[in-house]
């Protein structure tokens, strides 16, 4: 009887095996970023910050498995793939943003240098400016959630900031009494009363049955907004004299709602016109 050898394979390499395993379930988790980046745009408003949102949740995916032992990898952290909020230049700070800074506080001993927890702030007012060889920065009055304090900044615009993602609700304005507001749920009917200094200078152009939007966070309102166009009727208007002119003289009427705004001095009273509730700026006839 003749005898065949046989070599048998050799013991497949541990290490190896497990850097496999984690190579393929980094890149499954890579395929599903991406997958939840295009069904929410929202989290991810700009090529720019879904480059660093991957790269971010990347990092975050790998440092987390590391330490993992072979098989598994299936108990992997789904959570830091969440993104709460995505990094902003200083020149993309809008108004109603809502914004997260890193406090730096000077204390004494025993405790010389702390990192507090960081604050988040809404942008009420911004304000670009370019001051020679200094630099562009932007000023931004800032109202924070929690205590309703108001504070100037002045950022770069190439500082880092998070901008921070919140909850919309659409409601329907019913009335206003006093300092508070009275919304209502479309579907449900149930009415909820909110401050109006949630609404801010816009809190002029509400009106009857007027769809409005709430910002909450953290399952509270922090902010409401108004559509970004509204009609109007002009109560105080100065009469149009005809003539020729270089240029078109805009003249100052007043509004239904209280408001001052300029327009062309073919805008007579009685008109109804479209006003952006951004900046109370005529935008056309209605």
């Amino acid at each position: 009887m003749q005898l065949t050898s046989q070599t048998k394979p050799p013991p497949a390499n541990s290490a190896a095996t497990s850097a496999a395993r984690r190579r393929d379930a980094m890149q499954i988790l890579r395929r599903k970023l991406l997958e939840a980046s295009r069904r929410l745009p929202l989290f991810f408003p700009s090529a720019h910050h879904r480059g660093h949102a991957h790269a971010h949740a990347i990092a975050t995916l790998a440092a987390a498995l590391r330490d993992q032992p072979a098989g598994s990898l299936a108990a992997a952290p789904w959570a830091a793939i969440q993104r709460r909020g995505a990094k902003m230049l200083g020149s993309e700070v809008k108004l109603g943003n809502v914004i997260q800074r890193r406090v730096l506080w000077i204390t004494t001993y025993p405790i010389p240098l702390v990192n507090l927890q960081g604050r988040i702030y809404q942008v009420i007012k911004a304000q670009h400016s370019h001051q020679g060889r200094g630099g562009a920065t932007i000023q931004v009055e800032l109202r924070d959630v929690d205590t309703g304090n108001k504070i100037t900044e002045r950022f770069r615009t190439d500082e880092a900031l998070e901008r921070v993602f919140v909850e919309e609700k659409s409601f329907t304005y019913l009335y206003q009494e006093g300092d508070n507001v009275t919304l209502m749920e479309p579907e449900t009917f149930e009415q909820l009363e909110v401050s109006k200094e949630l609404f801010g200078k816009t809190a002029a152009y509400l009106k009857d049955e007027m769809k409005v939007t709430l910002q909450y966070f953290d399952g509270r309102p922090m902010s409401a907004s108004v559509p970004p166009r509204v009609t109007c009727t002009v109560v105080e208007a100065q009469p149009h004299s005809k003539g020729i002119t270089a240029q078109p003289q805009y003249k100052r009427v007043l509004l239904d709602n209280g408001l001052t705004v300029l327009v062309p001095p073919f805008v007579e009273a009685g008109e109804k016109i479209v006003v952006s509730t951004a900046d109370d700026s005529y935008m056309t006839r209605a």
